[in-house]
């Protein structure tokens, strides 16, 4: 029987020892002490002697499970994600657990609330439990993957800064979609035109920041630092930020929010101050969820094929677990396109 299981936030309290602290105290990788307890012969005998004692002293058990990964599976998927509010990731949840149900597997989800302390104990936690990783989170690096997973589980990165062809990667055009729906606004003469951005250093909320400049220097238009506001992709953070700009003696005629959801925020706040979108102040957002097909005035904003994007993170984390030995990693770019809708450009 197919389970999609979610396992909330991870909270941090005293536990048995981890392979990372058997790691660290021996001064070896992660990956070492995994080859030592699963008899490889690659590790010399001195490293394999003071790794067992190490583990000795601090009496950490490997997981059974973890121990037989490479001989078996365990017919679940592990998932995760930064967080699990939001319309975009159910959307991502729902498009790679079609595929994972296809394949009945199970579906293990977590999330880590960008936080490394929680990153790390979760990628612990779906040690030998999965055979096989689909990881979106901003804040991910190749040393922490490396540090902390199995050196043949088979990982997919969606939406991950991470230079590193060890993994198979899946990006959204996030600059194109920006520089496009921008220009939008332009060509329809709003040159005026406030973001909303996303968490500081998010690796989306960065192209979409440049994606907006650019298309603002195209038109020779000024970076104007006063139109940019702070967010964190939350409906709240649109209607606060929407706040700020109406309280602006030269207020711009147009906002650009880094997603959706914080641009909903924002037509509530100008609903309840009495302001009109689009014909005093046109909105536009980035992802195309589904409550922008059927919020009033549907959002005009950047279409993601945001189930389809679970759809191939799934099926490309099955094609390397079929056939981890001869598997070709792949980085691809997902193109986006504008969805015109009310908000803007529609008449």
């Amino acid at each position: 029987m197919h389970r999609l299981i979610f396992f909330y936030r991870l909270h941090s309290h005293p536990m048995k020892a981890t392979i990372k602290e058997v790691a660290d105290q021996a001064g070896v990788s992660v990956a070492t002490v995994s080859r030592v307890f699963n008899n490889s012969p690659k590790v010399v005998e001195e490293t394999r002697r003071r790794i067992m004692l190490v583990a000795d002293e601090l009496r950490y058990s490997p997981n059974q499970a973890a121990r037989s990964l490479s001989t078996r599976r365990s017919e679940s998927i592990g998932m995760l994600l930064p967080d699990l509010y939001g319309e975009f990731f159910s959307e991502v949840i729902r498009g790679v657990d079609e595929v994972v149900q296809d394949q009945k597997h199970h579906l293990f989800v977590s999330s880590s609330h960008n936080k490394k302390s929680e990153i790390e104990a979760a990628l612990q936690m779906m040690r030998g439990r999965v055979d096989g990783l689909i990881i979106m989170s901003p804040d991910i690096d190749a040393h922490t993957l490396k540090e902390n997973l199995p050196p043949n589980l088979p990982v997919v990165l969606l939406n991950c800064f991470v230079d590193d062809a060890a993994f198979d990667s899946i990006n959204i055009d996030n600059f194109s979609g920006a520089y496009h729906i921008v220009m939008h606004l332009l060509a329809h003469h709003h040159t005026r035109i406030a973001i909303i951005k996303g968490t500081e250093k998010n690796y989306d909320s960065t192209l979409r920041l440049q994606g907006y400049s650019k298309a603002l220097a195209e038109k020779n238009i000024e970076v104007d630092d006063t139109l940019m506001f702070s967010g964190d992709f939350t409906d709240a953070a649109g209607y606060d930020a929407t706040k700020k700009i109406l309280s602006m003696n030269k207020r711009p005629t147009a906002i650009f929010a880094c997603n959706d959801t914080m641009a909903i925020g924002a037509i509530n706040a100008l609903r309840e101050l009495g302001v009109e979108v689009p014909a005093e102040m046109a909105v536009v957002g980035f992802d195309d969820i589904p409550l922008a097909r059927i919020f009033r005035p549907k959002l005009t904003t950047v279409h993601v094929a945001i189930n389809e994007l679970g759809k191939l993170a799934s099926e490309t984390l099955f094609a390397a677990i079929r056939d981890k030995e001869n598997h070709v990693k792949h980085h691809r770019l997902i193109p986006t396109k504008i969805s015109i809708r009310e908000s803007c450009g529609l008449h």
